[in-house]
C-alpha cells in the first residue's frame, strides 16, 4: 500500500494541532469560567464592603426601595439584591444566624450565592445573586476566550498543509530532474536549494548514479573490446570454411579442418574469457570462507596433467594454512590465471610453485616460476586488456592477468608482478588484508 509523506505529515501535525487546540480550548475555558465565577465572588465583596462602610451615608450603588423578601431575583434590576438588616424586611430564604461570608442557599427552586457581611454598629448587609445569573455570566466570558482558539484551529491546520506541500517541493523538483536524466549518461544532482536533512540523500544517489555510470561505461567499453576481439577470429573461421568447402580430396580437407577447429578452439577461449570479464566486472558474486590450502590443491590436481606434458615440476608450499574471506569463484579465476600463465610460459623442466604464508597484515598467495619473466617497463601495461608483450611466445588475447586484477579488485585484494629472487622468474603475487 502505497504511503503519501505528504500526506502523513499533514494528518499527523494537523491531527496533533487539532488535540493540542481541543485540549488548550478545554483547559482556556475552565480556567476562564472559574475565573468569572471568582471574579464575580469577589465583585459581591467588594459590594458588601462597600455598603457596611457607607451604611449611613448616600452610596453610587442604587438599591430598590422595596421589600426585598418580594423581589425576583431573575428580574434584571435585581441581578444583584443588597439587604440592610434589621432595616430592611428579612426574606424568607434567609434562616438561621448565618455565619459572614459565602453561602449558597435556596428559594422556590432557585440557588443564590449569598455573601454576608457584618458591621461593627451591629448591622448585617447581605448581597445575594442568583447562581443562574453567575452560570449565564461565567459561561459568556468563557465562551469569549474559546471561541477565537476554536476558528483559529481549522486556519492553523490549512497553514500546516500548505507548508508541508511547500516545504516537499525540493523533493518533487530532484524527481523531476531523475525523470530528465538521459538512461546512458546520468549526472549527478544539483543539493542548492535542497534541506539539510535531504542533502545526505542526494549525496547517496548521486554516488548510486556514479557507480551507475561507471558500470556503463565498464559495459560500453566491454562490448566494443568484445566486437573488436571477436571481429579477427570470426573472420578466420568464416575464410577457413570456404577453404574446407572448396577442399577437392578427403586429405585436403584433413589439412584444413586441422586450423579450423584451432580457430574454434580459440574463439571459444576467448568467449569464455570475455564472459569471465564481464562477471568479475559486476562484482556481485557473494563472499564466504574459503579454504585457500582446499583450493590450492584441487587446482594442483587440476593442472597437473599438463603440467606432467610438458615436464614442469608443479607443487605447493604451505607455511600456514589460510581461510580467506572471499568470493570462491572470484579467487579460483585469479589463481587460474595465474597458474595457466605460468604453464604457458615455463620451459619444459620448468618449476612452479604455489606458495601460501601470511606476513605482518596480509594473507599471501604466490604462484612462483622459473620462466622468462616480465621486464619491469612491461609490469603496469600486462595488466590491460587485450595487451601483449612484443614478441610473446604462444597465442592469447592478453585478457587474463586483465581477468585477475578485476576479481582482485572485487576481492579488496591486490596482484604484483615481481622478480623470482632465487634466479630467473616471475612471482605473482595476490594480497589480502586480514580484515578483509
Amino acid at each position: 500500500m502505497k504511503q503519501s509523506l505528504q500526506r502523513r505529515l499533514s494528518l499527523m501535525l494537523g491531527g496533533a494541532i487539532l488535540l493540542s487546540g481541543l485540549v488548550a480550548a478545554v483547559a482556556s475555558f475552565t480556567l476562564a469560567y472559574a475565573e468569572a465565577k471568582e471574579f464575580q465572588d469577589d465583585m459581591v465583596r467588594q459590594i458588601a464592603l462597600l455598603m457596611t462602610r457607607n451604611s449611613g451615608v448616600s452610596t453610587q450603588i442604587e438599591v430598590p426601595r422595596q421589600n426585598h423578601a418580594d423581589v425576583a431575583l431573575g428580574e434584571p434590576e435585581s441581578r444583584i439584591s443588597v439587604i440592610r438588616l434589621p432595616a430592611d424586611t428579612r426574606p424568607d430564604w434567609l434562616v438561621g444566624d448565618l455565619a459572614p461570608g459565602f453561602h449558597t442557599l435556596e428559594t422556590s427552586g432557585e440557588r443564590l450565592r449569598v455573601f454576608i457581611q457584618k458591621g461593627p454598629s451591629g448591622k448585617t448587609t447581605v448581597v445575594a445573586q442568583s447562581t443562574d445569573t453567575r452560570d449565564e455570566i461565567a459561561m459568556n466570558s468563557a465562551l469569549r476566550t474559546l471561541i477565537p482558539l476554536l476558528l483559529l484551529l481549522p486556519v492553523m491546520v490549512w497553514l500546516i498543509m500548505r507548508i508541508v506541500r511547500s516545504e516537499l517541493k525540493p523533493v518533487n523538483r530532484l524527481a523531476g530532474h531523475l525523470d530528465e536524466q538521459p538512461a546512458d549518461r546520468p549526472q549527478p544532482l544539483s543539493d542548492e536549494g535542497i534541506p539539510d536533512e535531504i542533502v545526505p540523500f542526494v549525496h547517496a544517489i548521486n554516488r548510486l548514479l556514479k557507480r551507475v555510470g561507471d558500470l556503463m561505461k565498464q559495459q560500453r567499453r566491454f562490448i566494443a573490446d568484445a566486437a573488436h576481439e571477436l571481429r579477427s577470429p570470426l573472420t578466420a573461421l568464416s575464410i577457413q570454411a570456404q577453404n574446407l568447402r572448396q577442399a577437392r580430396t578427403f586429405e585436403t580437407m584433413r589439412e584444413r579442418v586441422l586450423p579450423l577447429q584451432a580457430g574454434i578452439e580459440r574463439a571459444r577461449k576467448l568467449t569464455e574469457q570475455l564472459l569471465s570479464l564481464a562477471k568479475t566486472q559486476t562484482g556481485t558474486a557473494e563472499k564466504a570462507a574459503v579454504d585457500v590450502s582446499a583450493m590450492t590443491r584441487e587446482l594442483i590436481a587440476e593442472y597437473l596433467p599438463l603440467a606432467e606434458v610438458k615436464g614442469i615440476d608443479l607443487g605447493l608450499e604451505e607455511a600456514t594454512s589460510l581461510t580467506l574471506n572471499a568470493a570462491p569463484e572470484s579467487l579460483r579465476l585469479v589463481l587460474r590465471n595465474a597458474l595457466e600463465n605460468a604453464l604457458k610460459y615455463v620451459p619444459e623442466g620448468g618449476e612452479i610453485t604455489l606458495r601460501i604464508y601470511s606476513d605482518d597484515c596480509c594473507n599471501v598467495i604466490e604462484v612462483v616460476d622459473n620462466g622468462p619473466g616480465i621486464p619491469v617497463s612491461e609490469r603496469d601495461r600486462v595488466f590491460d586488456r587485450f595487451y601483449r608483450m612484443p614478441g610473446a611466445p604462444g597465442e592469447g588475447s592478453g585478457l587474463g592477468l586483465a581477468i585477475a586484477r578485476e576479481a582482485a579488485a572485487n576481492l579488496n585484494a591486490s596482484l604484483s608482478l615481481l622478480d623470482r629472487p632465487e634466479g630467473s622468474g616471475l612471482v605473482f603475487r595476490y594480497r589480502q588484508s586480514r580484515e578483509s
